[in-house]
């Protein structure tokens, strides 16, 4: 150590312009390193030859700002200055590993979207929009997951962070819990998908039509022009009917037909009358299914199917077999009878017959005779 303390002694000598003629003669040293070091070494082209020249400079510019230290006599200096950033370099560290972090997070839920896209989308029955969710859902956890980890980094107690995160949570809750629940109840719409827009559905007693759904709520066009917003977690309650997703509805009508008819015959009228109505399916065959003995005639119901379900089409449809078997059996004498009622009168036995009254006499005492007259007791009756 006596070289340094040497060096130390010899540096105090130096006076000003020796002090600026070593700097200047440090900062042209380091100037020709670097300048034979590209001339020599980067003739060569290739990536260990980049990194060597700049390992170069590096050394370079380290030995002349350790000299130019050493003349100026700036150690005292300069470690006073490190010691009063030491705090502030602690802070500056954390808070470039809270963003490496985070950068690594966010290409971590790129290799879980890419995963959920190969993993997923391959297997059947499951949708693009039902893998999208799986990755949002993971994608919120991932980032919760990281937010609590940086904040632990941090030093920040989470015991009470989670105490006054769960008491806001339960006042949130009372407030909004119907919010909440349409909200949730969205979310698991979402992911089952029950229905998807333009299909035509039954959800309690609402038909129509579905033109939007959200994490709130499902709005529904009627067949009178309605439009309808039921919430979420009303959907979630009710009995779901969904005529679209199949492609294709079958359709019933009953008809009844005369007790003393010929009904095998009056079955095939039908079926050929459903063969021919254009919006009729010709696969699955049109079925006619004897249902019940009615009041008045056996009952008849006709099985029919439509493709791409529509109220409109079902309508038309219905309408059209109707007519189709309507005419048949009127072609073929085949009866479709309808309630009837005969009124009948029975002889009397007993009682009294009251016959039409005569006018009201003026007088008190002529008027008792006439009264009694109009009563007269029926012939049979016991004295």
């Amino acid at each position: 150590m006596n070289w340094l303390a040497a060096m130390q002694v010899a540096v105090d000598n130096l006076s000003l312009v020796e002090r600026a003629l070593g700097t200047a003669a440090a900062v042209v040293a380091a100037a020709g390193v670097l300048w034979l070091a590209r001339r020599e070494i980067g003739r060569r082209e290739s990536r260990v030859v980049d990194l060597l020249v700049v390992a170069v400079t590096l050394g370079a510019l380290a030995v002349a700002a350790v000299f130019v230290v050493v003349v100026w006599d700036l150690e005292t200096q300069a470690q006073t200055r490190l010691r009063e950033l030491e705090v502030q370099a602690k802070l500056l560290g954390r808070a470039a590993l809270t963003v490496g972090f985070f950068a690594a997070v966010y290409v971590g839920t790129g290799v879980i979207h890419r995963g959920v896209e190969r993993v997923l989308k391959k297997r059947d029955g499951i949708s693009d929009h039902q893998a999208e969710i799986t990755y949002r859902i993971l994608q919120i956890s991932t980032y919760i997951v990281a937010l609590v980890a940086v904040l632990g980094f941090w030093g920040i107690e989470l015991g009470g962070l989670l105490i006054g995160a769960g008491f806001a949570g339960i006042v949130l809750g009372m407030a909004a819990r119907q919010t909440l629940g349409a909200v949730i109840a969205g979310l698991v719409l979402m992911f089952s998908r029950p229905f998807e827009i333009g299909d035509w559905v039954e959800i309690g007693d609402n038909d129509g039509i579905v033109t939007d759904i959200t994490i709130v709520n499902t709005r529904l066009q009627t067949f009178d022009g309605e439009y309808v917003m039921l919430p979420n977690d009303y959907v979630g309650s009710q009995e779901v009917v969904n005529r679209s997703r199949k492609g294709r509805l079958r359709i019933h009508v009953e008809v009844g037909v005369d007790y003393s008819s010929d009904v095998e015959h009056a079955m095939e009228l039908a079926k050929e009358a459903m063969g021919d109505v254009e919006d009729v399916l010709t696969v699955p065959r049109p079925q006619v299914v004897l249902k019940e003995f009615g009041a008045s005639a056996v009952v008849l119901d006709l099985r029919f199917w439509i493709d791409k379900p529509s109220a409109r089409r079902r309508w038309r449809a219905q309408t059209s077999v109707i007519r189709a078997v309507k005419s048949s059996f009127d072609e073929a004498g085949v009866k479709i009878p309808f309630p009837q009622r005969e009124l009948s009168g029975r002889a009397e036995t007993g009682g009294f017959r009251v016959q039409d009254e005569p006018p009201a006499a003026v007088g008190g005492d002529d008027a008792a005779p006439d009264r009694e007259s109009a009563v007269e007791r029926v012939e049979g009756e016991d004295d």
